[in-house]
Protein backbone atom coordinates (compact mmCIF):
# COMPACT_ATOMS: atom_id res chain seq x y z
CA UNK A 1 0.00 0.00 0.00
CA UNK A 2 1.28 3.52 -0.78
CA UNK A 3 2.43 5.46 2.23
CA UNK A 4 0.07 8.29 3.16
CA UNK A 5 1.40 11.80 2.75
CA UNK A 6 -0.11 14.21 5.22
CA UNK A 7 0.65 17.91 5.33
CA UNK A 8 -0.55 21.04 7.02
CA UNK A 9 -1.96 23.71 4.74
CA UNK A 10 -1.36 27.30 5.76
CA UNK A 11 -3.99 29.51 4.21
CA UNK A 12 -2.76 32.54 2.32
CA UNK A 13 -4.64 35.74 1.68
CA UNK A 14 -7.02 35.19 -1.22
CA UNK A 15 -7.03 37.40 -4.29
CA UNK A 16 -10.25 35.76 -5.51
CA UNK A 17 -13.71 36.37 -4.07
CA UNK A 18 -16.24 34.41 -6.16
CA UNK A 19 -19.87 33.89 -5.22
CA UNK A 20 -21.55 30.52 -5.86
CA UNK A 21 -25.28 30.42 -6.57
CA UNK A 22 -27.37 27.40 -7.53
CA UNK A 23 -30.68 27.66 -9.34
CA UNK A 24 -33.64 25.44 -8.60
CA UNK A 25 -33.09 23.57 -11.88
CA UNK A 26 -29.61 22.48 -10.77
CA UNK A 27 -27.50 25.01 -12.69
CA UNK A 28 -24.50 26.28 -10.71
CA UNK A 29 -23.37 29.87 -11.27
CA UNK A 30 -19.99 31.16 -10.07
CA UNK A 31 -19.71 34.94 -10.32
CA UNK A 32 -17.19 37.61 -9.41
CA UNK A 33 -16.91 41.31 -10.09
CA UNK A 34 -13.47 42.26 -11.35
CA UNK A 35 -12.30 45.78 -12.24
CA UNK A 36 -11.57 45.11 -15.90
CA UNK A 37 -13.60 46.41 -18.80
CA UNK A 38 -14.79 43.03 -20.03
CA UNK A 39 -17.11 40.26 -18.90
CA UNK A 40 -16.17 36.64 -19.57
CA UNK A 41 -18.84 33.95 -19.53
CA UNK A 42 -17.59 30.35 -19.32
CA UNK A 43 -20.09 27.53 -19.77
CA UNK A 44 -18.80 24.13 -18.61
CA UNK A 45 -20.56 20.83 -19.19
CA UNK A 46 -19.58 17.50 -17.63
CA UNK A 47 -19.44 15.78 -20.99
CA UNK A 48 -16.46 14.69 -23.04
CA UNK A 49 -15.18 11.60 -24.76
CA UNK A 50 -15.07 9.72 -21.44
CA UNK A 51 -18.89 9.41 -21.34
CA UNK A 52 -19.10 8.02 -24.86
CA UNK A 53 -19.30 4.37 -25.82
CA UNK A 54 -16.95 3.08 -28.50
CA UNK A 55 -19.89 3.17 -30.92
CA UNK A 56 -20.26 6.94 -30.63
CA UNK A 57 -16.66 7.97 -29.84
CA UNK A 58 -16.20 11.55 -31.05
CA UNK A 59 -19.83 12.57 -30.50
CA UNK A 60 -19.04 15.17 -27.82
CA UNK A 61 -16.56 16.97 -30.07
CA UNK A 62 -18.86 16.73 -33.11
CA UNK A 63 -21.68 18.20 -31.00
CA UNK A 64 -19.45 21.13 -30.03
CA UNK A 65 -19.33 21.99 -33.74
CA UNK A 66 -23.09 21.64 -34.20
CA UNK A 67 -23.92 23.92 -31.28
CA UNK A 68 -23.10 26.91 -33.49
CA UNK A 69 -25.33 25.87 -36.39
CA UNK A 70 -28.50 27.65 -35.34
CA UNK A 71 -31.34 27.41 -32.82
CA UNK A 72 -35.12 27.96 -33.09
CA UNK A 73 -34.38 31.64 -32.34
CA UNK A 74 -31.12 32.09 -34.27
CA UNK A 75 -30.53 31.20 -37.90
CA UNK A 76 -27.22 29.50 -38.84
CA UNK A 77 -24.40 32.05 -38.63
CA UNK A 78 -26.51 34.68 -36.85
CA UNK A 79 -24.88 34.13 -33.46
CA UNK A 80 -21.38 34.66 -34.86
CA UNK A 81 -22.52 37.71 -36.83
CA UNK A 82 -23.99 39.38 -33.73
CA UNK A 83 -20.87 38.54 -31.71
CA UNK A 84 -18.58 40.08 -34.32
CA UNK A 85 -20.74 43.20 -34.65
CA UNK A 86 -20.36 43.82 -30.91
CA UNK A 87 -16.61 43.18 -31.00
CA UNK A 88 -16.99 40.19 -28.71
CA UNK A 89 -15.13 36.88 -28.90
CA UNK A 90 -16.46 33.33 -28.61
CA UNK A 91 -14.95 29.86 -28.86
CA UNK A 92 -15.25 26.32 -27.52
CA UNK A 93 -13.21 23.23 -26.67
CA UNK A 94 -13.87 19.56 -25.95
CA UNK A 95 -11.68 17.27 -23.84
CA UNK A 96 -11.94 13.82 -22.33
CA UNK A 97 -14.06 15.07 -19.43
CA UNK A 98 -15.63 18.40 -20.28
CA UNK A 99 -16.89 20.67 -23.00
CA UNK A 100 -16.34 24.40 -22.56
CA UNK A 101 -17.93 27.36 -24.32
CA UNK A 102 -16.97 30.95 -23.63
CA UNK A 103 -17.72 34.48 -24.68
CA UNK A 104 -15.84 37.67 -23.81
CA UNK A 105 -17.73 40.90 -24.24
CA UNK A 106 -17.91 44.51 -23.08
CA UNK A 107 -19.90 44.90 -19.84
CA UNK A 108 -22.53 47.00 -21.61
CA UNK A 109 -23.22 44.17 -24.07
CA UNK A 110 -23.29 41.30 -21.61
CA UNK A 111 -27.03 41.35 -20.91
CA UNK A 112 -27.72 41.14 -24.65
CA UNK A 113 -25.14 38.49 -25.57
CA UNK A 114 -25.25 36.11 -22.60
CA UNK A 115 -28.74 34.81 -23.50
CA UNK A 116 -27.55 34.09 -27.04
CA UNK A 117 -24.55 32.08 -25.83
CA UNK A 118 -26.74 30.01 -23.52
CA UNK A 119 -29.35 29.56 -26.25
CA UNK A 120 -26.89 28.06 -28.72
CA UNK A 121 -25.54 25.71 -26.05
CA UNK A 122 -28.91 24.48 -24.79
CA UNK A 123 -31.07 24.65 -27.91
CA UNK A 124 -29.11 23.72 -31.06
CA UNK A 125 -31.23 22.69 -34.02
CA UNK A 126 -28.94 19.82 -35.10
CA UNK A 127 -30.65 19.85 -38.50
CA UNK A 128 -29.93 17.00 -40.90
CA UNK A 129 -28.44 19.13 -43.69
CA UNK A 130 -26.16 21.09 -41.32
CA UNK A 131 -25.16 17.83 -39.65
CA UNK A 132 -24.01 16.33 -42.94
CA UNK A 133 -22.03 19.44 -43.88
CA UNK A 134 -20.32 19.61 -40.50
CA UNK A 135 -19.50 15.91 -40.59
CA UNK A 136 -17.13 16.71 -43.47
CA UNK A 137 -15.45 19.42 -41.38
CA UNK A 138 -14.94 17.03 -38.46
CA UNK A 139 -13.59 14.30 -40.75
CA UNK A 140 -11.09 16.78 -42.17
CA UNK A 141 -10.04 17.71 -38.62
CA UNK A 142 -9.43 14.01 -37.90
CA UNK A 143 -7.37 13.71 -41.08
CA UNK A 144 -5.23 16.68 -40.06
CA UNK A 145 -4.70 15.18 -36.61
CA UNK A 146 -3.66 11.86 -38.12
CA UNK A 147 -1.16 13.71 -40.35
CA UNK A 148 0.40 15.40 -37.30
CA UNK A 149 3.33 13.36 -35.89
CA UNK A 150 2.90 14.89 -32.45
CA UNK A 151 -0.76 13.91 -32.32
CA UNK A 152 0.07 10.41 -33.51
CA UNK A 153 2.69 9.98 -30.80
CA UNK A 154 0.31 11.23 -28.12
CA UNK A 155 -2.43 8.88 -29.32
CA UNK A 156 -0.10 5.87 -29.15
CA UNK A 157 1.06 6.95 -25.70
CA UNK A 158 -2.50 7.23 -24.36
CA UNK A 159 -3.27 3.76 -25.68
CA UNK A 160 -0.26 2.50 -23.78
CA UNK A 161 -1.08 4.52 -20.66
CA UNK A 162 -4.60 3.17 -20.31
CA UNK A 163 -5.43 -0.41 -21.28
CA UNK A 164 -9.20 -0.11 -20.79
CA UNK A 165 -10.18 3.32 -19.42
CA UNK A 166 -11.78 5.57 -22.04
CA UNK A 167 -9.02 8.17 -21.66
CA UNK A 168 -7.13 5.99 -24.15
CA UNK A 169 -9.46 6.96 -27.01
CA UNK A 170 -9.19 10.00 -29.23
CA UNK A 171 -11.41 12.96 -28.32
CA UNK A 172 -12.03 13.57 -32.03
CA UNK A 173 -13.15 9.99 -32.61
CA UNK A 174 -12.25 7.97 -35.66
CA UNK A 175 -13.21 8.31 -39.30
CA UNK A 176 -15.20 5.07 -39.19
CA UNK A 177 -17.28 6.08 -36.18
CA UNK A 178 -17.91 9.69 -37.27
CA UNK A 179 -18.99 8.49 -40.70
CA UNK A 180 -21.66 6.32 -39.12
CA UNK A 181 -23.16 8.81 -36.63
CA UNK A 182 -26.65 10.20 -37.18
CA UNK A 183 -28.25 13.51 -36.31
CA UNK A 184 -30.85 11.66 -34.23
CA UNK A 185 -28.10 10.09 -32.12
CA UNK A 186 -26.63 13.55 -31.56
CA UNK A 187 -30.00 15.01 -30.52
CA UNK A 188 -30.37 12.18 -27.99
CA UNK A 189 -26.81 12.71 -26.74
CA UNK A 190 -27.43 16.44 -26.34
CA UNK A 191 -30.68 15.79 -24.50
CA UNK A 192 -28.97 13.55 -21.97
CA UNK A 193 -25.86 15.59 -21.27
CA UNK A 194 -26.67 19.24 -22.05
CA UNK A 195 -28.94 20.07 -19.14
CA UNK A 196 -28.66 22.44 -16.16
CA UNK A 197 -27.64 19.73 -13.67
CA UNK A 198 -24.57 18.98 -15.82
CA UNK A 199 -23.66 22.66 -16.27
CA UNK A 200 -21.57 25.22 -14.48
CA UNK A 201 -21.60 28.84 -15.64
CA UNK A 202 -18.67 30.94 -14.46
CA UNK A 203 -18.91 34.66 -15.11
CA UNK A 204 -16.32 37.29 -14.21
CA UNK A 205 -16.19 40.96 -15.15
CA UNK A 206 -16.95 44.53 -14.31
CA UNK A 207 -20.60 44.26 -13.30
CA UNK A 208 -22.04 43.75 -9.81
CA UNK A 209 -22.21 40.10 -8.80
CA UNK A 210 -25.98 40.21 -8.30
CA UNK A 211 -26.38 41.56 -11.81
CA UNK A 212 -24.11 38.92 -13.33
CA UNK A 213 -26.04 36.14 -11.59
CA UNK A 214 -29.41 37.63 -12.51
CA UNK A 215 -28.52 37.90 -16.21
CA UNK A 216 -27.36 34.28 -16.36
CA UNK A 217 -30.31 32.98 -14.34
CA UNK A 218 -32.87 34.87 -16.40
CA UNK A 219 -31.22 33.75 -19.62
CA UNK A 220 -31.45 30.07 -18.65
CA UNK A 221 -34.88 30.15 -17.05
CA UNK A 222 -36.39 31.89 -20.08
CA UNK A 223 -35.22 29.16 -22.44
CA UNK A 224 -37.72 26.44 -23.38
CA UNK A 225 -37.40 23.20 -21.42
CA UNK A 226 -36.22 20.47 -23.77
CA UNK A 227 -37.54 16.91 -23.31
CA UNK A 228 -35.15 14.39 -21.78
CA UNK A 229 -34.32 11.50 -24.10
CA UNK A 230 -32.29 8.55 -22.85
CA UNK A 231 -29.27 7.73 -25.02
CA UNK A 232 -28.73 3.98 -24.88
CA UNK A 233 -25.09 3.84 -26.03
CA UNK A 234 -23.39 5.97 -23.40
CA UNK A 235 -20.36 4.99 -21.39
CA UNK A 236 -20.33 5.24 -17.61
CA UNK A 237 -19.57 8.69 -16.17
CA UNK A 238 -15.98 9.01 -15.00
CA UNK A 239 -17.10 8.95 -11.35
CA UNK A 240 -18.04 5.28 -11.82
CA UNK A 241 -14.80 4.20 -13.50
CA UNK A 242 -12.18 2.21 -11.63
CA UNK A 243 -8.42 2.95 -11.82
CA UNK A 244 -6.16 0.48 -13.58
CA UNK A 245 -3.29 -1.21 -11.77
CA UNK A 246 0.15 0.36 -12.28
CA UNK A 247 2.43 -1.36 -14.75
CA UNK A 248 4.10 -4.32 -13.06
CA UNK A 249 7.04 -4.38 -15.47
CA UNK A 250 8.42 -2.37 -18.36
CA UNK A 251 5.84 -2.56 -21.15
CA UNK A 252 7.31 -1.39 -24.45
CA UNK A 253 5.79 -0.53 -27.82
CA UNK A 254 7.67 0.76 -30.84
CA UNK A 255 6.39 2.39 -34.02
CA UNK A 256 7.93 3.68 -37.23
CA UNK A 257 6.90 7.10 -38.54
CA UNK A 258 8.31 8.01 -41.93
CA UNK A 259 7.62 11.71 -41.42
CA UNK A 260 10.04 12.04 -38.49
CA UNK A 261 13.61 13.29 -38.58
CA UNK A 262 14.23 12.38 -34.94
CA UNK A 263 12.80 9.72 -32.65
CA UNK A 264 10.18 10.31 -29.96
CA UNK A 265 10.27 8.66 -26.54
CA UNK A 266 7.40 8.68 -24.05
CA UNK A 267 7.65 7.06 -20.61
CA UNK A 268 4.56 6.99 -18.41
CA UNK A 269 3.29 5.83 -15.02
CA UNK A 270 -0.33 5.38 -13.91
CA UNK A 271 -0.85 7.68 -10.94
CA UNK A 272 -3.78 8.99 -8.85
CA UNK A 273 -6.44 11.18 -10.43
CA UNK A 274 -8.90 13.66 -8.98
CA UNK A 275 -10.54 10.91 -6.90
CA UNK A 276 -7.38 11.11 -4.77
CA UNK A 277 -6.60 14.76 -5.33
CA UNK A 278 -4.33 15.16 -2.32
CA UNK A 279 -1.97 12.57 -3.82
CA UNK A 280 -1.54 14.57 -7.04
CA UNK A 281 0.13 17.68 -5.60
CA UNK A 282 3.51 16.10 -4.93
CA UNK A 283 3.47 14.55 -8.41
CA UNK A 284 2.84 17.98 -9.91
CA UNK A 285 5.96 19.27 -8.16
CA UNK A 286 8.02 16.23 -9.16
CA UNK A 287 7.07 16.87 -12.79
CA UNK A 288 8.43 20.38 -12.40
CA UNK A 289 11.66 19.27 -10.72
CA UNK A 290 12.32 16.63 -13.38
CA UNK A 291 11.30 18.36 -16.57
CA UNK A 292 9.73 21.80 -16.48
CA UNK A 293 12.02 24.62 -17.46
CA UNK A 294 15.73 25.04 -18.03
CA UNK A 295 16.58 24.44 -14.38
CA UNK A 296 14.91 21.02 -14.28
CA UNK A 297 17.02 17.89 -13.76
CA UNK A 298 16.34 16.16 -17.06
CA UNK A 299 16.76 19.32 -19.12
CA UNK A 300 20.11 20.16 -17.55
CA UNK A 301 21.44 16.60 -17.71
CA UNK A 302 20.11 15.24 -21.00
CA UNK A 303 19.91 18.37 -23.11
CA UNK A 304 22.46 20.83 -21.74
CA UNK A 305 25.21 18.62 -20.30
CA UNK A 306 25.14 15.41 -22.34
CA UNK A 307 23.27 16.73 -25.41
CA UNK A 308 21.34 13.48 -25.79
CA UNK A 309 17.95 15.08 -26.54
CA UNK A 310 16.79 18.12 -28.44
CA UNK A 311 13.66 18.45 -26.33
CA UNK A 312 12.39 17.00 -23.06
CA UNK A 313 9.47 17.74 -20.79
CA UNK A 314 7.49 16.15 -17.96
CA UNK A 315 3.83 16.57 -17.04
CA UNK A 316 1.43 15.08 -14.51
CA UNK A 317 -1.88 14.67 -16.34
CA UNK A 318 -4.77 14.42 -13.89
CA UNK A 319 -8.07 12.91 -15.02
CA UNK A 320 -11.02 12.07 -12.79
CA UNK A 321 -10.44 8.37 -12.30
CA UNK A 322 -6.68 8.17 -12.85
CA UNK A 323 -3.73 10.19 -14.08
CA UNK A 324 -0.55 9.71 -16.07
CA UNK A 325 2.91 10.92 -15.11
CA UNK A 326 4.30 11.58 -18.58
CA UNK A 327 7.89 12.10 -19.78
CA UNK A 328 8.32 13.15 -23.41
CA UNK A 329 11.61 13.44 -25.32
CA UNK A 330 12.63 14.24 -28.88
CA UNK A 331 16.04 12.76 -29.66
CA UNK A 332 18.34 11.02 -32.16
CA UNK A 333 17.37 7.37 -32.56
CA UNK A 334 20.77 6.13 -31.41
CA UNK A 335 20.25 7.82 -28.01
CA UNK A 336 16.92 6.17 -27.11
CA UNK A 337 18.30 3.42 -24.88
CA UNK A 338 20.67 5.74 -23.02
CA UNK A 339 17.96 8.36 -22.43
CA UNK A 340 15.48 5.78 -21.15
CA UNK A 341 18.11 4.49 -18.73
CA UNK A 342 18.96 8.04 -17.60
CA UNK A 343 15.32 8.96 -16.91
CA UNK A 344 14.84 5.82 -14.83
CA UNK A 345 18.08 6.59 -12.99
CA UNK A 346 16.91 10.11 -12.10
CA UNK A 347 13.70 8.70 -10.66
CA UNK A 348 15.63 6.09 -8.68
CA UNK A 349 17.85 8.85 -7.29
CA UNK A 350 14.83 10.80 -6.04
CA UNK A 351 13.48 7.66 -4.41
CA UNK A 352 16.73 7.00 -2.52
CA UNK A 353 18.29 10.44 -2.04
CA UNK A 354 15.23 12.68 -2.20
CA UNK A 355 15.21 16.21 -3.58
CA UNK A 356 17.00 19.37 -2.55
CA UNK A 357 15.07 21.91 -0.53
CA UNK A 358 16.21 24.58 -3.04
CA UNK A 359 14.40 22.69 -5.81
CA UNK A 360 11.21 22.61 -3.76
CA UNK A 361 11.46 26.32 -3.00
CA UNK A 362 11.96 27.10 -6.70
CA UNK A 363 8.84 25.13 -7.67
CA UNK A 364 6.76 26.67 -4.90
CA UNK A 365 7.73 30.13 -6.12
CA UNK A 366 6.82 29.20 -9.69
CA UNK A 367 3.41 27.88 -8.64
CA UNK A 368 2.62 30.92 -6.54
CA UNK A 369 3.62 33.35 -9.27
CA UNK A 370 1.79 31.45 -11.99
CA UNK A 371 -1.35 31.47 -9.87
CA UNK A 372 -1.12 35.25 -9.51
CA UNK A 373 -0.39 35.74 -13.22
CA UNK A 374 -3.23 33.35 -14.05
CA UNK A 375 -5.69 35.55 -12.20
CA UNK A 376 -4.99 38.75 -14.08
CA UNK A 377 -7.70 38.36 -16.74
CA UNK A 378 -11.42 37.75 -16.34
CA UNK A 379 -11.17 34.76 -18.68
CA UNK A 380 -8.43 33.22 -16.50
CA UNK A 381 -10.57 33.41 -13.38
CA UNK A 382 -13.73 32.21 -15.09
CA UNK A 383 -11.81 29.26 -16.52
CA UNK A 384 -10.40 28.39 -13.08
CA UNK A 385 -13.82 28.54 -11.43
CA UNK A 386 -15.53 26.62 -14.21
CA UNK A 387 -12.95 23.84 -14.24
CA UNK A 388 -12.93 23.16 -10.50
CA UNK A 389 -16.64 23.67 -9.87
CA UNK A 390 -17.62 21.53 -12.85
CA UNK A 391 -15.19 18.66 -12.35
CA UNK A 392 -14.83 18.67 -8.56
CA UNK A 393 -17.90 20.50 -7.34
CA UNK A 394 -15.53 22.63 -5.27
CA UNK A 395 -13.61 25.73 -6.34
CA UNK A 396 -11.67 25.81 -3.07
CA UNK A 397 -9.38 23.10 -4.44
CA UNK A 398 -8.38 25.51 -7.19
CA UNK A 399 -8.14 28.60 -5.02
CA UNK A 400 -6.02 26.77 -2.42
CA UNK A 401 -3.72 25.03 -4.91
CA UNK A 402 -0.69 27.26 -4.15
CA UNK A 403 -1.19 26.60 -0.42
CA UNK A 404 -1.21 22.84 -0.95
CA UNK A 405 2.02 23.13 -2.93
CA UNK A 406 3.62 25.36 -0.29
CA UNK A 407 2.82 22.77 2.39
CA UNK A 408 4.85 20.05 0.66
CA UNK A 409 8.25 19.08 2.00
CA UNK A 410 11.09 17.17 0.32
CA UNK A 411 9.88 14.11 2.24
CA UNK A 412 6.43 14.34 0.59
CA UNK A 413 8.07 14.36 -2.83
CA UNK A 414 10.36 11.43 -2.08
CA UNK A 415 7.39 9.44 -0.78
CA UNK A 416 5.37 10.19 -3.91
CA UNK A 417 8.22 8.99 -6.11
CA UNK A 418 8.51 5.81 -4.05
CA UNK A 419 4.76 5.21 -4.19
CA UNK A 420 4.05 5.88 -7.85
CA UNK A 421 7.17 6.20 -10.04
CA UNK A 422 8.95 2.89 -10.36
CA UNK A 423 12.26 2.94 -12.26
CA UNK A 424 11.68 -0.71 -13.22
CA UNK A 425 7.97 -0.76 -14.13
CA UNK A 426 6.40 1.69 -16.56
CA UNK A 427 4.97 2.02 -20.04
CA UNK A 428 7.20 3.26 -22.84
CA UNK A 429 6.43 4.22 -26.42
CA UNK A 430 9.26 4.78 -28.89
CA UNK A 431 8.55 6.20 -32.33
CA UNK A 432 11.46 5.93 -34.74
CA UNK A 433 11.98 7.56 -38.14
CA UNK A 434 12.10 5.18 -41.11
Amino acid sequence: MPKQMTSTVVKSQKINAPTIHQLGNGLTIVAEQMPTEVVNLNVWLNVGSVVESDEINGMAHFLEHMVFKGTPKLSPGEFERIIEERGAVTNAATSQEYTQYYITTAPKDFAALAPLQLDVVLNPNIAEDAFERERLVVLEEINRAEDNPGRRTFSWAMEMGFAKLPYRRQVLGTTGVITGLTARQMREFHSQWYNPTSMTVAVVGNLPVDELIAIVAESVLNLPQLPFVKEENCFLPSAELEPELPHQEIVRREYVDESLQQARLVMMWRVPGRKNLSETYALDVLAGILGRGKMSRLFRDLREDRELVSQISVSNMTFGCQGLFYVYAKLPTENVAEVEKAIASHIATIQTAGVNNSEVVRLKTQVANRFIFGNERASDRAGLYGYYQSLLGDIESGLNYPDYIKALSPHHLQTAAQNYLSPTAYGIVVVRPA
